[in-house]
């Protein structure tokens, strides 16, 4: 039995599973202060039984090497919090963590759309475009875990921030991106006497967000076609950069394209074509994600494995 912690900036679970990657048992609760989540962690671990092994997924930043979490911007008051070290004392198992976009890589890689392959890069693409890298049969993260910070990538100089750069990848790829773009086009349309139909007025620009952009392009409006065309391309031309450069055998996208893949799919297979090395383009195949909603819980029992597979104790 394996057991994995996700820790999330309002919420976290502590949950087992079988090898199979099957949840067999889940307690959620609120993350709070520091030591108040912890002691609720260690209590979740404790009523859900002693097992093999301890999964921690989370936000980074963090050091997966010294299992480290280092100040991530949505848990305030986590600074330096040796978490693995705490929980090896308390259980005296192998305890690891991984940041959350490395342990949704592991859960697709053992269990959904990257079963199979030796080399995968999976993408966040929801509220963000964070990636994970599986390179050669393992998981790799850089020098200091700053490895797949793909949402970096500048692809134009000026365009939708995300990432807290102009033009970058997770600014155009991202809920956050698609809304940006929207506000952009509606912006455009409005100022020109014009409406369109996830968006009427001024006063509802900042409420405009991705789903509702993708409604209103299943239902044929122009403006919202438009939006998640601009988005294929520019995902298009930042997957082409990935193929080009690790070679991979599938790249899994998240949330987003398994939602709206029909609306992205065409046109960033379209500028995949023309920009990557033929070569590599041949073997490489973008898929949606299959583990859906449970993807958390299993990419925290993924990290559980691995601490198992890398044996001992910190």
């Amino acid at each position: 039995m394996y057991t994995g912690i996700d820790i999330g900036g309002t919420k976290c679970a502590v949950l087992t599973a079988d090898q199979n990657g099957t949840i067999l048992e889940k307690i959620k609760f609120p993350t709070t202060t520091v030591n108040e989540t912890i002691a609720n962690i260690i209590d979740g671990v404790r009523k859900l039984g002693c097992s093999d092994a301890i999964g921690i997924s989370c936000g980074g930043p963090l050091d997966s090497k010294k299992g480290i979490i280092l100040s991530p911007p949505n848990l305030p008051g986590w600074d330096e919090i040796p978490i693995v070290q705490i929980l090896e004392d308390e259980f005296q198992v192998p305890v690891a963590i991984q940041n959350d976009a490395n342990a949704c890589a592991l859960a697709e890689w053992k269990f959904g759309a990257g079963r199979g392959c030796e080399n995968m890069v999976f993408l966040t693409f929801g509220t963000g475009l964070g990636a994970g890298l599986i390179l050669n049969g393992q998981l790799y993260s850089g020098t200091n875990d700053m490895a797949g910070e793909a949402g970096h990538i500048r692809l134009t100089e000026f365009g939708p921030v995300g990432y807290g750069k102009a033009g970058s990848f997770e600014g155009y790829c991202s809920g956050g991106g698609i809304a940006k773009i929207a506000q952009t086009i509606a912006t455009e349309y409005l100022q020109m006497g014009k409406t369109v139909d996830f968006c009427n007025a001024f006063d509802e620009l900042p409420s405009i967000s991705a789903k509702d952009v993708a409604e209103s392009a299943l239902k044929g409006d122009p403006a919202a076609i438009r939006v998640y065309d601009i988005c294929a391309e520019k995902l298009g031309a930042g997957l082409s950069v990935l193929i080009d450069i690790l070679n991979p055998e599938r790249i899994v996208l998240g949330s987003i394209f398994q939602r709206s893949e029909h609306l992205l799919r065409k046109k960033m297979q379209e500028v995949i074509d023309r920009e990557t090395l033929s070569f590599s383009n041949q073997v490489c195949q973008v898929v949606p994600a299959e583990l859906g909603d449970s993807i958390g819980d299993v990419a925290a029992i993924s990290v559980a494995m691995l601490a198992e597979q890398k044996g001992g104790l910190q």
